[in-house]
């Protein structure tokens, strides 16, 4: 493919709920514009896009593919995302690195909760957008109910600039407003009488539209002159560029239907990499803020927006370019990292297919394998222009279970596996908790942790079963008590001897540990001191009334004996160790939970639902605030009630509500649980 000049590149990412149709979507553009000589079908598995085994297994799009298809002269890069939400970084990374979207709508489906999380990515960055009704071939298929809802909810610059012509079985075309033409199966043909009232509709609705753009144009419009087509031309493509117009088109990718006027239509309306603002960056030594423009004679600077990796070819790492002109065999600068990288072969990606190009210039996406330090996210520029453009901003994980593996001894393969599947995917963490000593797999759905350990087994030949996490209780004390400890053992040679008298009281929250020497007159001699606070935490450490740390505790050595033949350091640190647990017993011994402050973001119709729910859940609701149509709800609630949050905050919403959840203190588990929680715990 030969390398195109910033003005003929287009970057678009496909959008949509799950199951609206990219992927068919993105296959027939490559079809179309002859990139692939197959037109790949998700159904069968012959997708160029979806070809991870996981996609193809599941018949779902998984990750962000890309590919280049090249129409009338123009370069366009086409993301296909998942439309699942456990993949929604996938997602970001896609929009993060696109000039324009398109966001794909299912005719029969209509307006559904992943067109409206879609839509509120794509406004965060204000990228322009073109609306596809895909699907019009399908039973059911209704253009007018679908554009009416898109109209009420993104409100009346969604306008559409096609009609379709028939429905289901009897689809076999559209009409383009602007061009007022009609095209039926490929060719220019008649437009449908019935079909007249309709078009003038959306006419007058483009042109109202056409007109604001432009205040000679809106002049000329109320003085009711007619607007020539070129004017209408670029009145739609300077109000797409900047989002005061949303165009509705419509087809089948399936039937290839309307692909090549959507094609038309991204050209025109979609902006080239010159034609975006500048690229926010900022200098690395001087910490000052610039702008990047898509200048293919400036230094250098490409941002990493996706790693895949795999264990036989190695790590290939997709960028785009921002400035200047990315050459293979070159060395550039990791200013995140502050080390220079090795720029191998560079390549163009269509799916899984890689093919070598000498550079790449401003504007366009391509990969690179094999790169040592740069993680996604990261920067790579010219030394002596060390910038830094702003990262993927990913969400952050939701759900956590914990990996246990099937074969004993595959600790240490499990945390090498998932550590580069994380290089992949920054939505999941891995770490070992240190109180219960599990290792704790967080992502965004019961669905995407699957998937990471399908890869796990496929990729790395590891398999796990992921189950519910230990909860990391705590131990501790209300009351204050004297408690004695005496080791005494005589059974032949040597004996042992230790004897120690200790006061357990309890320290306020977040205090931990405390050891506080008070013998006098040498009852315990100095030399033993350390065994007994040594004994003492050690048994901490493992717990007394259900195995869990205790926390909280001040000990007072006040107190002891000691033989001169028998006495040794472990016999006092077995004294000390009796002693506590014993005191411990008696002093009032209680569990404590980790408490989560936990902040829930959902539709205002939905805030009854997520309070009751949040009750049964041991939840506090500590305030609401509302916010554009949204309901901010601050509450806390126990760790052990929230694991599947998640997934239950998803089936009251429909999936339209978001959360965050962290810890923030620990509270007294509630006399009723506790017996329940010992004996769990004494079962294992």
């Amino acid at each position: 493919m030969k390398i195109f000049n910033e003005d003929k590149l287009r970057n678009i990412v496909l959008v949509g709920h799950g199951g609206s149709g990219k992927t068919m979507l993105a296959e027939a553009i490559l079809y179309n514009t002859k990139s692939v000589d197959r037109f790949g079908q998700v159904d069968d598995g012959t997708s160029v896009l979806d070809h991870d085994q996981e996609e193809i297994r599941r018949k779902i799009s998984i990750n962000t593919s890309v590919a280049p298809a090249v129409f009338n002269e123009y370069k366009i890069n086409v993301l296909d995302t998942p439309g699942f939400f456990d993949f929604v970084g996938e997602v970001k990374s896609g929009i993060r690195v696109a000039d324009g979207g398109v966001v794909v709508v299912c005719a029969v489906g209509g307006l559904e909760v992943g067109t409206e999380k879609v839509w509120g990515h794509l406004e965060e960055k204000n990228l322009p957008r073109l609306l596809f009704i895909n699907k019009m071939d399908r039973e059911n298929a209704n253009f007018q109910r679908v554009i009416q809802d898109l109209r009420t909810k993104f409100g009346q610059r969604v306008i559409p600039i096609q009609v379709p012509i028939g429905a289901a079985e009897s689809f076999k075309g559209i009409v383009d407003i602007i061009e007022g033409k009609a095209y039926i199966n490929g060719k220019e043909g008649e437009i449908p009488s019935e079909l007249k009232d309709e078009i003038e509709e959306y006419y007058h609705l483009l042109i109202e539209a056409v007109a604001e753009t432009d205040d000679e144009l809106l002049m000329k419009y109320l003085e009711g002159e007619e607007l020539t087509k070129e004017e209408i031309l670029e009145g739609f493509r300077k109000g797409t560029m900047t989002n005061q117009i949303i165009p509705v088109l419509c087809g089948s990718a399936l039937n290839n239907i309307g692909i090549d006027n959507l094609l038309d239509k991204i050209v025109e309306g979609i902006p080239s990499p010159i034609e975006i603002k500048p690229e926010e960056a900022i200098n690395s030594q001087t910490q000052e803020n610039i702008l990047i423009k898509a200048d293919s004679g400036a230094p250098a600077s490409a941002l990493v927006f996706k790693t895949m990796a795999d264990p036989f070819v190695g790590k290939l790492t997709l960028f785009r370019v921002y400035s200047g002109t990315v050459k293979s065999d070159s060395t550039l600068w990791n200013p995140v990292q502050d080390k220079d990288e090795r720029i191998g072969q560079l390549f163009l990606i269509k799916g899984k297919t890689q093919t070598p190009v000498p550079e790449l210039k401003a504007g366009d996406i391509g990969a690179v394998a094999k790169l040592q330090i740069t993680a996604t996210g990261d920067t790579l520029c010219n030394k002596e222009n060390p910038i830094i453009l702003k990262g993927v901003e990913f969400p952050k994980p939701k759900l956590t279970m914990a990996v246990v593996p099937k074969s004993k001894g595959d600790e240490e393969k499990i945390s090498s596996g998932l550590s580069r599947l994380l290089e992949e995917d920054p939505t999941i963490n891995i770490e070992k908790d240190a109180t219960t000593h599990e290792l704790l797999l967080s992502g965004l759905g019961d669905l995407h942790l699957e998937v990471i350990t399908s890869k796990l087994q496929k990729k790395f030949g590891i398999e796990v079963e992921l189950k519910s996490p230990k909860i990391p209780y705590k131990e501790t004390i209300k009351g204050t008590i004297k408690v004695e400890g005496k080791h005494k053992k005589q059974s032949g040679g040597r004996g042992q001897y230790g004897h120690v008298w200790m006061e357990l009281e309890p320290l306020p929250s977040g205090e931990g540990f405390e050891f506080v020497d008070k013998i006098f007159g040498g009852a315990v001699p100095r030399q033993y001191i350390p065994a007994v606070e040594k004994g003492v935490i050690e048994t901490m450490e493992e717990g007394v009334l259900a195995g869990y740390p205790v926390v909280d505790v001040r000990v007072t050595l006040y107190d002891g004996s000691y033989h001169s033949v028998d006495s040794s350091e472990m016999a006092f640190k077995i004294a000390a160790s009796m002693a506590f647990k014993k005191g411990f017993m008696d002093a009032k011994p209680i569990l404590l939970e980790p408490i989560m402050n936990v902040t829930v973001t959902v539709p205002d119709e939905y805030m009854g639902d997520i309070i009751g729910d949040l009750n049964k859940k041991r939840g506090r609701i500590l305030g609401m605030d509302p916010q554009d149509g949204f309901q901010i709800i601050k509450a806390q609630a126990p760790l052990a009630e929230m694991f599947s949050y998640p997934i239950d905050l998803r089936s009251i919403t429909q999936g339209r509500g978001d959360f965050t959840m962290e810890v923030d203190h620990f509270e007294e588990v509630p006399s009723n649980l506790v017996e329940k929680i010992i004996a769990e715990t004494e079962e294992k």
